[in-house]
Protein backbone atom coordinates (compact mmCIF):
# COMPACT_ATOMS: atom_id res chain seq x y z
CA UNK A 1 0.00 0.00 0.00
CA UNK A 2 1.56 3.36 -1.05
CA UNK A 3 2.64 5.78 1.66
CA UNK A 4 0.66 9.02 1.30
CA UNK A 5 2.27 10.75 4.31
CA UNK A 6 4.37 13.25 2.25
CA UNK A 7 1.33 14.15 0.15
CA UNK A 8 -0.81 14.68 3.26
CA UNK A 9 1.93 16.82 4.79
CA UNK A 10 2.11 19.00 1.67
CA UNK A 11 -1.68 19.40 1.70
CA UNK A 12 -1.51 20.48 5.35
CA UNK A 13 1.17 23.06 4.57
CA UNK A 14 -0.84 24.37 1.61
CA UNK A 15 -3.93 24.67 3.79
CA UNK A 16 -2.02 26.66 6.39
CA UNK A 17 -0.59 28.99 3.74
CA UNK A 18 -4.07 29.62 2.36
CA UNK A 19 -5.39 30.45 5.83
CA UNK A 20 -2.44 32.78 6.48
CA UNK A 21 -2.84 34.58 3.16
CA UNK A 22 -6.59 35.00 3.50
CA UNK A 23 -6.28 36.28 7.06
CA UNK A 24 -3.60 38.82 6.17
CA UNK A 25 -5.49 40.15 3.15
CA UNK A 26 -8.86 40.38 4.87
CA UNK A 27 -7.31 42.07 7.91
CA UNK A 28 -5.51 44.71 5.85
CA UNK A 29 -8.50 45.38 3.64
CA UNK A 30 -10.62 46.26 6.68
CA UNK A 31 -7.90 48.27 8.41
CA UNK A 32 -9.06 51.85 8.95
CA UNK A 33 -6.88 52.63 11.95
CA UNK A 34 -3.66 51.35 13.49
CA UNK A 35 -3.75 50.52 17.19
CA UNK A 36 -0.48 50.30 19.11
CA UNK A 37 0.64 49.85 22.68
CA UNK A 38 2.75 52.89 23.56
CA UNK A 39 5.27 53.34 26.37
CA UNK A 40 6.96 56.73 26.87
CA UNK A 41 9.58 57.96 29.33
CA UNK A 42 11.47 61.13 30.17
CA UNK A 43 10.80 64.70 31.21
CA UNK A 44 10.75 67.17 28.37
CA UNK A 45 11.79 70.63 29.71
CA UNK A 46 8.67 72.78 30.01
CA UNK A 47 10.57 75.88 28.89
CA UNK A 48 11.71 74.17 25.69
CA UNK A 49 9.21 74.61 22.88
CA UNK A 50 9.26 71.90 20.19
CA UNK A 51 8.20 74.54 17.64
CA UNK A 52 11.52 76.31 18.28
CA UNK A 53 13.58 73.11 18.25
CA UNK A 54 15.44 71.68 15.27
CA UNK A 55 16.50 68.06 15.00
CA UNK A 56 18.74 65.76 13.01
CA UNK A 57 18.68 61.98 12.78
CA UNK A 58 21.52 60.04 14.35
CA UNK A 59 22.34 56.46 13.38
CA UNK A 60 23.85 53.73 15.49
CA UNK A 61 26.73 51.78 13.89
CA UNK A 62 24.42 48.78 13.36
CA UNK A 63 21.92 51.01 11.55
CA UNK A 64 24.59 52.24 9.15
CA UNK A 65 24.99 48.73 7.75
CA UNK A 66 21.64 48.91 5.92
CA UNK A 67 21.39 52.61 5.11
CA UNK A 68 18.40 52.31 2.69
CA UNK A 69 16.28 50.55 5.31
CA UNK A 70 17.22 53.08 7.98
CA UNK A 71 16.36 55.90 5.58
CA UNK A 72 12.87 54.39 5.23
CA UNK A 73 12.48 54.26 9.02
CA UNK A 74 13.55 57.91 9.33
CA UNK A 75 11.17 58.94 6.54
CA UNK A 76 8.32 57.19 8.39
CA UNK A 77 9.17 59.04 11.63
CA UNK A 78 9.55 62.50 10.04
CA UNK A 79 5.78 63.30 9.75
CA UNK A 80 5.22 62.47 13.44
CA UNK A 81 8.14 64.71 14.44
CA UNK A 82 6.72 67.53 12.30
CA UNK A 83 3.29 67.09 13.89
CA UNK A 84 4.93 67.34 17.32
CA UNK A 85 6.38 70.69 16.25
CA UNK A 86 9.98 69.81 15.39
CA UNK A 87 11.78 71.15 12.32
CA UNK A 88 14.48 69.23 10.47
CA UNK A 89 17.79 71.10 10.74
CA UNK A 90 19.60 72.15 7.57
CA UNK A 91 22.67 70.24 8.79
CA UNK A 92 23.30 67.91 11.76
CA UNK A 93 25.67 70.52 13.18
CA UNK A 94 22.83 73.06 13.35
CA UNK A 95 20.41 70.75 15.19
CA UNK A 96 19.26 71.40 18.75
CA UNK A 97 18.45 67.75 19.44
CA UNK A 98 19.48 64.43 17.95
CA UNK A 99 16.85 61.79 17.18
CA UNK A 100 17.45 58.06 16.97
CA UNK A 101 14.74 55.86 15.43
CA UNK A 102 14.49 52.12 14.94
CA UNK A 103 12.05 49.54 13.66
CA UNK A 104 11.92 45.95 14.86
CA UNK A 105 9.78 43.14 13.48
CA UNK A 106 9.30 39.43 13.72
CA UNK A 107 6.90 36.73 12.55
CA UNK A 108 6.12 33.76 14.75
CA UNK A 109 3.66 30.94 15.36
CA UNK A 110 2.28 31.86 18.75
CA UNK A 111 0.59 29.71 21.40
CA UNK A 112 -0.39 32.91 23.22
CA UNK A 113 -3.81 34.16 22.23
CA UNK A 114 -4.31 36.85 24.87
CA UNK A 115 -4.16 40.54 23.92
CA UNK A 116 -0.70 41.06 25.44
CA UNK A 117 1.16 38.29 23.61
CA UNK A 118 4.22 36.47 24.98
CA UNK A 119 5.84 39.49 26.66
CA UNK A 120 3.12 40.38 29.15
CA UNK A 121 1.30 43.70 29.64
CA UNK A 122 4.46 45.80 29.33
CA UNK A 123 5.49 44.57 25.90
CA UNK A 124 9.04 44.01 24.71
CA UNK A 125 10.54 47.44 25.19
CA UNK A 126 14.07 48.00 23.95
CA UNK A 127 15.93 50.06 21.40
CA UNK A 128 16.85 48.18 18.25
CA UNK A 129 17.45 44.86 20.01
CA UNK A 130 15.94 42.79 17.19
CA UNK A 131 16.08 45.41 14.48
CA UNK A 132 15.12 44.50 10.93
CA UNK A 133 12.71 42.22 9.13
CA UNK A 134 14.08 38.83 10.12
CA UNK A 135 11.47 36.11 10.58
CA UNK A 136 11.54 33.35 13.16
CA UNK A 137 8.76 31.13 11.84
CA UNK A 138 8.46 27.50 10.77
CA UNK A 139 5.97 24.69 10.22
CA UNK A 140 5.93 21.31 11.93
CA UNK A 141 3.94 18.15 11.32
CA UNK A 142 2.02 18.72 14.52
CA UNK A 143 1.34 22.38 13.79
CA UNK A 144 -1.82 24.28 14.57
CA UNK A 145 -3.87 25.89 11.83
CA UNK A 146 -3.71 29.19 13.71
CA UNK A 147 -2.22 31.90 11.45
CA UNK A 148 1.18 33.29 12.46
CA UNK A 149 1.45 36.43 14.54
CA UNK A 150 3.53 39.38 13.45
CA UNK A 151 4.91 41.96 15.83
CA UNK A 152 6.31 45.36 14.94
CA UNK A 153 7.91 47.87 17.25
CA UNK A 154 9.11 51.39 16.51
CA UNK A 155 11.45 53.23 18.86
CA UNK A 156 12.25 56.93 19.08
CA UNK A 157 14.83 58.61 21.31
CA UNK A 158 15.43 62.37 21.60
CA UNK A 159 18.53 63.72 23.31
CA UNK A 160 20.01 67.17 23.73
CA UNK A 161 22.83 67.72 21.26
CA UNK A 162 25.03 69.76 23.60
CA UNK A 163 24.63 67.78 26.83
CA UNK A 164 23.76 64.39 25.23
CA UNK A 165 21.06 64.04 27.91
CA UNK A 166 18.10 61.89 26.92
CA UNK A 167 15.00 64.10 26.94
CA UNK A 168 12.36 61.69 25.69
CA UNK A 169 12.06 58.01 24.85
CA UNK A 170 9.00 56.37 23.35
CA UNK A 171 8.06 52.98 21.87
CA UNK A 172 5.01 51.71 20.00
CA UNK A 173 4.31 47.98 19.65
CA UNK A 174 1.70 46.32 17.44
CA UNK A 175 0.77 42.64 17.18
CA UNK A 176 -1.56 41.20 14.57
CA UNK A 177 -2.44 38.04 12.70
CA UNK A 178 -0.59 37.54 9.44
CA UNK A 179 2.40 39.41 8.07
CA UNK A 180 3.66 42.90 8.80
CA UNK A 181 3.69 45.91 6.49
CA UNK A 182 6.32 48.68 6.44
CA UNK A 183 3.53 51.20 5.76
CA UNK A 184 2.43 50.73 9.37
CA UNK A 185 5.61 52.45 10.57
CA UNK A 186 4.33 56.01 10.00
CA UNK A 187 1.09 55.62 12.02
CA UNK A 188 3.01 53.76 14.71
CA UNK A 189 5.47 56.65 15.05
CA UNK A 190 2.45 58.97 15.16
CA UNK A 191 1.08 56.89 18.05
CA UNK A 192 4.44 56.96 19.81
CA UNK A 193 4.50 60.79 19.75
CA UNK A 194 0.78 61.45 20.09
CA UNK A 195 0.98 62.62 23.71
CA UNK A 196 4.34 64.40 23.40
CA UNK A 197 5.55 66.27 25.41
CA UNK A 198 2.94 65.62 28.11
CA UNK A 199 3.50 62.72 30.51
CA UNK A 200 1.14 59.80 29.95
CA UNK A 201 0.34 56.41 31.43
CA UNK A 202 2.66 53.69 30.14
CA UNK A 203 1.80 51.36 28.62
CA UNK A 204 -1.33 52.75 26.97
CA UNK A 205 -3.35 51.95 23.85
CA UNK A 206 -3.27 54.55 21.06
CA UNK A 207 -5.20 54.37 17.76
CA UNK A 208 -4.26 56.42 14.70
CA UNK A 209 -6.73 56.75 11.77
CA UNK A 210 -5.36 55.75 8.38
CA UNK A 211 -5.58 57.72 5.17
CA UNK A 212 -7.75 55.96 2.54
CA UNK A 213 -4.70 55.09 0.41
CA UNK A 214 -2.94 53.56 3.41
CA UNK A 215 -5.95 51.39 4.27
CA UNK A 216 -5.71 49.41 1.00
CA UNK A 217 -4.39 45.88 1.05
CA UNK A 218 -0.62 45.60 0.54
CA UNK A 219 0.49 44.56 -2.89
Amino acid sequence: MPDHTPRRWMRSVAAVLLVVGATALSGCAALHSVTSEVSSYGNWPTERKPSATTYAFERLPSQQVDAPLQANVEAAAAPALATAGFTLAATPEAADVMVQVAMQSRLYQSPWRDRWGPYGPYGRVGFGSWYGGGSRFGFGLGMSLEPPMSEMQVDLLIRDKKTTKVLYETHAVRQQNGGWDERLMAPMFAAALKDFPLPAISPRIVSIPLNPQDAESPK
